[in-house]
């Protein structure tokens, strides 16, 4: 697959693409990412917005404090040179963080930019042909909407973690009717969170501090936030109360169930 588009910013540099980099011989960058992604549970995604180094340093907080582990910039209507200046903010914002960086949809631009992760969904690029493009370093997430789906997410090598949802209906995926508590209930069972070798899972969809509750007893232990932190007041606080609520209910149950 061959993808156009503007040329490069010039603060982007002069990449290769990742499947034309030689992966770490010891496998240590996937292997770091890998660590990171077992450790995660509070997963932003989020548009460009006025100030967003700033509120970037707030959701993530300081190191070893608690906040977000992962961000995915997602606005589909970004050009792919400002998608590019997006993710290289995202990237500035999590060095020295833990923090793992997301692109959404776009192989090129997970190949371009070297960013941790490149997240696809059922209509979206095939993982397997997505492998292909980014190497075998960057990670690949994929969303589901059925048990069927996500038993083929959970079956296939090419697949990272797996996100289920929406469990809520939410403005951010207008169209895509809910699927309610049943999914991460079945996730639960056939991956239970933080279990040896149980790949991870994210549920998505309506999650804030009202739903939380109700999630986490479906044995759900990872999230994914859009409005309840793009939209809070106090966009510090509000990542740090869900992620203390996260790591506590992880911390409280065997295997995260």
């Amino acid at each position: 697959m061959t993808t156009t588009g503007p040329t490069p910013p010039a603060d982007a540099g002069d990449r290769p693409a990742a499947a034309d980099r030689p992966a770490a011989a010891d496998g240590s960058v996937r292997a770091d990412r890998l660590r990171r992604l077992a450790d995660a549970r509070l997963y932003l995604c989020t548009p460009r917005r006025a100030e967003f180094g700033p509120f970037l340093d707030a959701v993530i907080g300081p190191a070893g404090r608690g906040g977000v582990d992962l961000v995915q910039l997602r606005e589909k209507s970004l050009e792919w040179a400002d998608e590019v200046r997006g993710l290289r903010e995202i990237q500035a914002a999590g060095a020295g963080r833990e923090t793992l960086v997301s692109a959404n949809d776009r192989a090129d631009l997970a190949a371009f930019t070297g960013v941790d992760i490149l997240h696809v969904g059922q209509d979206d690029v095939p993982p397997a042909f997505a492998r292909r493009l980014v190497g075998p370093d960057v990670l690949i997430g994929q969303s589901t909407h059925s048990p069927e789906q996500f038993l083929a997410a959970l079956a296939d090598p090419d697949v990272d973690y797996v996100c289920v949802g929406p469990v809520h209906a939410t403005p951010t995926k207008q169209g895509r009717p809910p699927v309610g508590l049943g999914l991460p209930r079945l996730a639960a069972r056939h991956a239970p969170p933080f279990e040896p070798g149980a790949k991870p899972w994210f549920v998505t969809g309506g999650v804030g501090p009202d739903t939380l509750d109700d999630i986490l007893a479906t044995g759900a232990r990872r999230v994914v936030v859009v409005r309840a932190l793009t939209a809070a007041e106090d966009p510090a606080a509000a990542a740090a109360a869900l992620a203390r609520r996260l790591r506590t209910a992880s911390s409280g149950s065997a295997c995260g169930t």
